[in-house]
């Protein structure tokens, strides 16, 4: 798929208030944040970026955005107290002339394009553009300087934040080797990947007591007994028949990085964003859709992100611990060699499905926010060539994105509810530590850039 190009001129979208009596800059409003995160996606799926480490990238960036926010905004409060080992993040001296929202979007960009493989390429393009706009529509370049060296120093801390939570040294960790007993987990077809990210329960989380902290229900055990409730539910995966609304669930749910397609004698990589992309989207739609003004937008997004590390990690604790076996491998050796699920299947162990807990924990988050029957149009996988889908509340979204790997036949149907169940445990627990950072009613931008 082809990963869409933004024109300098929508930049303007995003600005307001311009040429006001008594204003030297614009302000900026909630919008372009999800610019930004749009385009930490592109650059995401251009690095084939796995689902975990996609969370921790978006994380990483919102808190330093965030962090500007807290310093200027009185009505919302710092991480440091919150987050597990957050520093008290300092603003950097000798700064006076800034927009500290122009800095808020600089360091989540400065901290994107240091941690991306190839954000320091792609996201300083944007970047270019995004200052040459501001400076056509009335920024000026002390302004500009000012604000640049602001979120420079922001993201400086918050980059030794997360060079500290321990996700480098997995590169130490010997090499995940599969279990070979009957009911494990082992690679699968068409590209037998290796396993994504077996250490990633060792990484700080957020909020997370550890890894552990909410560890789900057993899985049902494996078992060959055609009576035993697993063969049954591998009965069920093998006589799911993905048409109608069904297969259109599952395929519009895939987010999976990994995908192959087969081209005559060669397997093509197809471009494709991770689960929490998905949900990141979705939080730009309804920041928008909520008339969300800049700060509200900043929180907002830093929750969800925050969320989704650490329901990632929930679940990729369970994952490597249960390792359970994938339905396309146990279908094709124990009812017919050959069956193909309609989705591809990704490479890790398949309880629980990370789709379920990281959807319920973003839908819990987003309730919280915007509360519950919040209606909206689904529009993120329109760029990858797939109609939008309206959506009654994001609680319906999660339970949708869950049955999706069901339809799809890449998960069994106790890894989708516990998944659930998982993800709205680590949700009610990021909004609960994240209460008192603040929040405010949705409305129309009416803040005053600092200058």
């Amino acid at each position: 798929m082809k990963i869409r190009l933004y024109l300098p001129i929508l930049i303007i979208t995003f600005l307001i208030g311009c040429n006001k009596k008594g204003e030297k800059s614009p302000q900026l409003n909630g919008a372009i944040i999800g610019q930004v995160t749009s385009q930490m996606t592109d650059v995401m799926v251009h690095d084939v970026t796995n689902p975990p480490l996609a969370a921790r990238f978006y994380s990483y960036a919102c808190l330093a955005g965030y962090e500007v926010v807290t310093q200027n905004d009185s009505a919302y409060k710092t991480m440091h107290g919150i987050l597990n080992e957050f520093p008290e993040v300092i603003k950097p001296e000798g700064v006076t002339q800034y927009s500290y929202q122009l800095s808020a979007v600089l360091a989540m960009l400065e901290t994107a394009k240091k941690m991306q493989p190839s954000g320091g390429m792609m996201l300083q393009k944007y970047q270019d553009r995004l200052l040459d706009s501001c400076r056509t529509l009335g920024f000026s370049e002390e302004v500009i300087a000012g604000s640049a060296a602001y979120g420079t120093g922001i993201s400086k801390q918050i980059l030794k934040y997360a060079k500290a939570d321990k996700y480098n040294r997995i590169s130490n960790f010997p090499r995940y080797a599969p279990n070979e007993a009957k009911g494990s987990w082992y690679p699968t077809p068409p590209g037998y990947f290796p396993p994504v990210e077996p250490y990633f329960k060792t990484v700080r989380p957020f909020t997370l007591d550890s890894s552990s902290q909410f560890k789900p229900a057993a899985p049902a055990p494996f078992s060959e007994d055609k009576n035993s409730a697993f063969y049954k539910m591998m009965l069920a995966n093998y006589n799911v028949k993905p048409e109608g609304e069904a297969k259109i669930t599952a395929a519009f749910w895939d987010c999976n990085p990994f995908a192959l397609e087969n081209k005559g004698h060669l397997l093509v990589g197809m471009k494709k964003i991770s689960p929490g992309a998905h949900w990141i989207g979705i939080t730009d739609i309804a920041c928008k859709q909520a008339k969300a003004d800049f700060s509200k937008s900043m929180l907002v997004t830093t929750a969800v992100s925050v969320g989704l590390m650490d329901g990632f990690m929930a679940c990729w604790d369970e994952k490597y611990r249960s390792n359970r076996i994938r339905p396309e491998t146990v279908i094709r050796k124990y009812i017919d060699s050959n069956w193909k699920p309609f989705l591809q299947t990704p490479p890790f162990p398949e309880y629980l499905s990370g789709h379920s807990v990281v959807s319920s924990a973003a839908a819990i988050i987003l309730t919280h926010y915007f509360g519950d029957n919040f209606a909206y149009t689904d529009t993120v996988e329109e760029r990858f060539g797939l109609k939008a889908r309206k959506f009654r509340s994001f609680n319906d979204a999660a339970k949708e994105s869950g049955l999706s790997r069901f339809y799809g036949g890449i998960h069994f149907m106790d890894a989708v509810e516990n998944g659930w169940t998982q993800g709205e445990n680590v949700g009610n627990w990021v909004v609960r530590r994240l209460s008192v950072v603040g929040s405010r009613p949705s409305g129309p931008d009416n803040e005053t850039a600092r200058q």
